[in-house]
């Protein structure tokens, strides 16, 4: 199984042993602990349920403290699954750390990006601005909104002014360029989906063609 749960520190940069510079993100990965095995004969197919870090009491609801209680585990802030070959061949209760994962491995990674509130068209798609003279009055606004006639409306996912970021994201074929099992730490090359702090998803890549 190569998936974990984990919450990104921030960005900065490492030097390789023949000196170049590798820009890295750090994403901690602590407290992730297996809540539920799916079994074929018991579920239909074979999978792990994993847990991060500790909630509070209070914060859980009635269902979900059902669950953890059934498991045997505390609380926790956020589930995860993943599918696996042999689900048997974990126990609830296990913890999962760092060393799930080797240097060179290339992952998939998921978060959810940076939020910009409500954005025009020009920031949100990229499209150009309108005439910079004065006396314009088209300035930021978006362009032709189609035909008058036929058909006469505009279609729906025309690329307009509206919310921005804050929407689930995955970088894939990230390489994974250390991983500190001191720290429970793993340093990823390049940048991933998500404020500091927040909530990432770290599974082995679908596509190896690189």
């Amino acid at each position: 199984m190569k998936g974990l749960i984990g919450r990104k520190v921030g960005m900065t940069q490492i030097f390789s042993p023949e000196g170049l510079m590798i820009p890295v993100t750090v994403i901690q990965v602590e407290a992730n602990v297996v809540t539920q095995v799916k079994t074929a004969e018991t579920d239909g197919y074979e999978a792990v349920q994993i847990g991060y870090g500790l909630a509070k009491t209070k914060s859980v609801t009635k269902p979900l403290k059902g669950h953890f209680d059934k498991a045997g585990v505390t609380p926790r802030k956020a589930l995860q699954e993943f599918r696996v070959e042999n689900a048997g061949s974990f126990t609830i209760g296990q913890e999962v750390l760092a060393d799930l994962f080797a240097e060179g491995d290339k992952v998939d990674i998921t978060g959810i990006s940076k939020g910009k509130g409500f954005a025009g068209v020009i920031k949100r798609h990229g499209q150009r601005k309108g005439p910079e003279s004065h006396g314009s009055r088209y300035h930021r606004r978006p362009g032709s909104m189609g035909s008058n006639t036929s058909p006469g409306r505009v279609f729906k996912g025309k690329n307009l002014a509206g919310h921005m970021g804050h929407e689930q994201v995955t970088i894939q074929n990230l390489e994974v360029v250390k991983v500190d099992t001191e720290r429970n730490v793993l340093l990823v090359k390049g940048a991933v989906p998500g404020p500091k702090k927040g909530l990432l998803t770290i599974k082995i890549t679908i596509k190896q063609g690189r």
